[in-house]
């Protein structure tokens, strides 16, 4: 995935958000795996970051499991590539 996020952290915010064009499948299958992310058409994948509710461990969990997605191409099983009306 191609970064989407302003490099700049002020403009950046508290979120990361990714192109890709399978950009909804990668997100269910994420979801599938315990990791929420958001999709926006046509192929933004956002990732939100709050010390509320998220630990150093758990973001790393999430790249690592994004990365192991990426590799396996996990999100090519056709489960993840129907729509569903909500994202």
């Amino acid at each position: 995935p191609d970064l989407a996020s302003p490099t700049d952290p002020a403009r950046r915010g508290s979120q990361a958000s990714f192109c890709h064009k399978e950009g909804y499948a990668i997100i269910q299958a994420l979801i599938a795996r315990g990791i929420t992310g958001d999709f926006r058409a046509p192929n933004i994948m956002r990732f939100g970051f709050s010390p509320l509710y998220l630990t150093h461990a758990g973001v790393v969990k999430a790249a690592e499991t994004l990365a192991d997605v990426l590799r396996t191409r996990d999100w090519e099983r056709q489960e993840f590539k129907i729509r569903s009306t909500v994202t």
